[in-house]
């Protein structure tokens, strides 16, 4: 994948780079939401026990959000191609290993390898779309990829517990290894190199740092990167917690790809919806908006959990209002997020993703521990976030939302 694309080639057009892209970040939610169902018995297979069966994705989050620093400032110095290369074949060659694999310890390690040498994937399609187009397009082209890669988490789950009864859960790893090895033919193919030969930059550790830095604690960026740190490890501590609260909570483990789903499934709403308005209205009054919704809507999660027993269906409308407001934030924070940063793209989408990732992976994983057999640790630690999500927003904006200005 390291080549140049050939010039006879005929063009990558948008339509072919919103599946591309939505596909290799894709193959990053399908190592994670695949396992959902089988964690209960992968867990009991290996020794482990009560919540520890949640380490199989917070360490694939941790380590991807640590990861995220290094391939940016490479993808800036080498291209894009030979960093998603690396990732790719890291996620199948990984992938096959975990199958193999009889001792719980190891597989958490394995799984925080995998995550470290993947980081690319979700880091390097950010600077592809940067690499092409900036500002309000940005966002609806991230909303698109978004709306396609959220088709993953709803049927992962689905897919992998059918692997599991047909095959065994160490099917599931065989799976992804197939899934990387189509989507990486693919890129090969198809992708062209999108760095500009006058955006290079040299592999010079101060520079890289610099350039970093800068990508996260410019005002204008700080409060979107961090704010939606801090709502996505929310849906994180969601995602560490589901099996246990659906199957253990509501007593539906039967129906536990379904029932997830179900609340997946305003994401992909909302991230159609915001393809199709963002450029109207603009990120900021979109994102704004949905992140004061999302809010009230943890209000409203937090009184439900409160009852002496909360009906499965206001759990499961109030998590899809929920994920659907996520849907609007978290493509347009990111795109704000990385408009100042056109000729570092690689490096900040490195700085910006592993800011996110590894914020939230933590985040999730000290939620999805607080697990009490209720589903209020999670309504409190939504509500919570939001709030401080509302707060560094307003850093950002200078206490002033809802406008349509560009960094």
């Amino acid at each position: 994948m390291t080549a140049a694309a050939p010039s006879s080639r005929p063009e990558l057009g948008e339509r072919e780079l919103i599946v591309l892209m939505a596909l290799l970040m894709a193959l990053q939610a399908f190592g994670i939401d695949a396992m959902l169902p089988a964690l209960g018995q992968m867990a009991g297979e290996m020794g482990a026990t009560g919540n520890e069966r949640q380490f199989v994705i917070g360490a694939y989050f941790l380590g991807s959000g640590i990861g995220a620093f290094f391939p940016g400032a490479f993808a800036d110095r080498f291209g894009r191609r030979p960093i998603l290369a690396v990732g790719l074949v890291a996620y199948v060659v990984l992938s096959l290993a975990c199958a193999l694999v009889t001792n719980y310890d190891l597989l958490l390690a394995l799984r925080l390898i995998q995550g470290l040498c993947c980081a690319g994937l979700s880091v390097v399609p950010a600077a592809i779309v940067r690499d092409k187009v900036g500002g309000d397009r940005m966002a609806r082209l991230m909303s698109l990829i978004m709306m396609i890669f959220l088709l993953v988490p709803i049927l992962a789950p689905a897919v992998g517990q059918g692997i599991m009864y047909v095959a065994g859960w160490r099917a599931i790893f065989g799976a992804m290894a197939v899934m990387g090895v189509g989507v990486g033919i693919w890129a090969w193919i198809r992708l062209p190199e999108t760095l500009q030969a006058e955006n290079k930059q040299e592999i010079d550790v101060p520079t890289i740092l610099r350039n970093m830095g800068s990508a996260v604690f410019n005002r204008g960026a700080i409060g979107y990167v961090v704010g939606s740190a801090l709502v996505f490890g929310s849906l994180f501590g969601f995602l560490n917690s589901s099996q246990q609260l659906i199957s253990e909570t509501f007593g539906m483990g039967d129906y536990f790809a379904v029932i997830f789903g179900g609340a997946v499934i305003g994401m992909v709403a909302a991230n159609f919806t915001n393809s199709r308005i963002v450029e109207k209205f603009g990120a900021r009054r979109v994102s704004h908006t949905a992140l004061m919704f999302f809010i009230v809507i943890s209000i409203m999660q937090y009184f439900s959990a409160g009852q002496a027993q909360q009906p499965l269906w206001q759990f499961i409308v109030l998590m899809s209002l929920s994920m659907a407001m996520l849907g609007f934030i978290g493509a347009n924070f990111s795109s704000i997020a990385m408009q100042p940063f056109f000729h570092i793209a690689g490096a900040a989408s490195s700085a910006q993703t592993a800011l996110r990732m590894s914020t939230g992976a933590i985040l999730g994983a000290v939620i999805g521990s607080l697990y009490d057999g209720s589903a209020r640790p999670l309504a409190v630690s939504m509500l919570s976030c939001a709030l401080l999500a509302l707060a560094v927003v307003l850093f950002s904006e200078r206490g002033k939302l809802f406008g349509r200005r560009q960094v």
